[in-house]
C-alpha cells in the first residue's frame, strides 16, 4: 500500500501493489490511467504487508474519510514543510486583480 503526491496539483493517491518500483515507474511515466493527467508523482509514504488481504483492506481504510484524516496526522511534518499551491486556487494577487470588475460601483444599471 503507499501513497503519492502530485507535484502539480498538491493531491494525493493511495494505492497497492505487489510490486511498489514496478507500479512507482508506471505512474512517473505516465503509463497509469487513473493517474497519468496528474502527474509528476512523488511516493510520500508506503506500508508493506505479508498477506495481500491485509494491504488491500489498509488501502480501502486509507481512501476512506477516516483514513485520510489518518495520513494528514501521520504526515503533519511533511505536509506543514512541502506544501504545494493548486493552480485552481486564487491568490489574493489573482483575487485583487478581479476586484474592480466585481465592484458594484462599476456595474452599469439596467434601468439607466
Amino acid at each position: 500500500m503507499y501513497l503519492l503526491r502530485s507535484f502539480r496539483y498538491g493531491g494525493f493517491y493511495v494505492g497497492y501493489s505487489s510490486n511498489l518500483r514496478r507500479r512507482l515507474r508506471e505512474h512517473v511515466e505516465g503509463n497509469s490511467f487513473a493517474t497519468s493527467h496528474r502527474g509528476p508523482w512523488k511516493l510520500v509514504y508506503y506500508e508493506a504487508y505479508v498477506g495481500q488481504a491485509d494491504a488491500l483492506g489498509r488501502e480501502r481504510y486509507l481512501k476512506s474519510g477516516a483514513g485520510r484524516r489518518f495520513l494528514k496526522a501521520q504526515l503533519r511534518h511533511y505536509l506543514s514543510r512541502n506544501s504545494i499551491k493548486s493552480p485552481f486556487v486564487l491568490t489574493a494577487k489573482a483575487t485583487n486583480s478581479i476586484a474592480p470588475q466585481l465592484n458594484p460601483a462599476n456595474r452599469v444599471s439596467a434601468a439607466a
